[in-house]
C-alpha cells in the first residue's frame, strides 16, 4: 500500500469510526463487543482496501459488521450461555427531553436476541428495505418480516408506556 493509500485509508478511519461504532453499538448491545466488532470489520477492510478505491468502503465495512454478527449468532446457538438474572434497569424521569425514553429502548434492544435487534437496527435506524436485509444478512425476505414483527410486539410489551412506538410498524 503506497502512501497515498495508505493516507486515505486513516482518513476513512477516522471520520467514519463513531458513526460505525453506533452501528456496531446498536448490533450488539454491549460496548466491548461492539468494538470487537469494529476492530475485526475494519482488519477485514484494510486486505482489501485497495480494490476498495473506487468503490464505498463504508459500505463495505458495514456489510462485513452485519455479516461477522450473524456468523456470531449462528456460532451462539451452538454454544448458549443461561444468563442468571436480568439486570433490571430502573430508569428514572428525565426532564431533558427524551433521554429517558432513549434509554429505555437502549435497554429494551439489548433484550431482543440478536437476529431481531439486527433487524430492527437496520430497518429503523439504518433505513433499509427488507430486501436489502434480507441480502444484508443473508435470509429471505419473509423471515425479515416475521423477526420484524416479533421484535415490535416485543418492544412494545416491554415499554408500554413510551410513545412514538407507533411508527415501528
Amino acid at each position: 500500500m503506497d502512501e497515498e493509500e495508505r493516507t486515505r485509508l486513516t482518513e476513512f478511519v477516522t471520520s467514519r469510526t463513531p458513526a460505525l461504532m453506533r452501528v456496531a453499538y446498536l448490533l450488539t448491545g454491549d460496548r466491548h463487543a461492539a468494538e470487537d466488532l469494529l476492530q475485526s470489520a475494519l482488519a477485514r477492510t484494510i486486505t482489501k482496501w485497495p480494490t476498495l478505491r473506487n468503490a464505498d468502503p463504508e459500505g463495505y465495512v458495514r456489510t462485513v459488521m452485519y455479516r461477522e454478527q450473524v456468523s456470531w449468532w449462528r456460532r451462539l446457538r451452538r454454544y448458549r450461555e443461561i444468563r442468571l438474572t436480568e439486570a433490571d434497569e430502573g430508569i428514572d424521569p428525565d426532564r431533558s427531553g427524551g433521554t429517558d425514553v432513549r434509554l429505555a429502548m437502549r435497554a429494551a434492544l439489548r433484550r431482543l436476541p440478536p437476529a431481531q435487534r439486527a433487524v430492527v437496527v437496520l430497518r429503523y435506524y439504518e433505513d433499509l428495505t427488507e430486501t436489502q436485509v434480507a441480502e444484508m444478512l443473508g435470509c429471505s425476505v419473509g423471515t425479515v418480516r416475521s423477526r420484524t414483527h416479533r421484535a415490535i410486539a416485543r418492544l412494545r410489551r416491554m415499554l408500554p408506556d413510551v410513545t412514538g412506538l407507533e411508527v415501528l410498524r
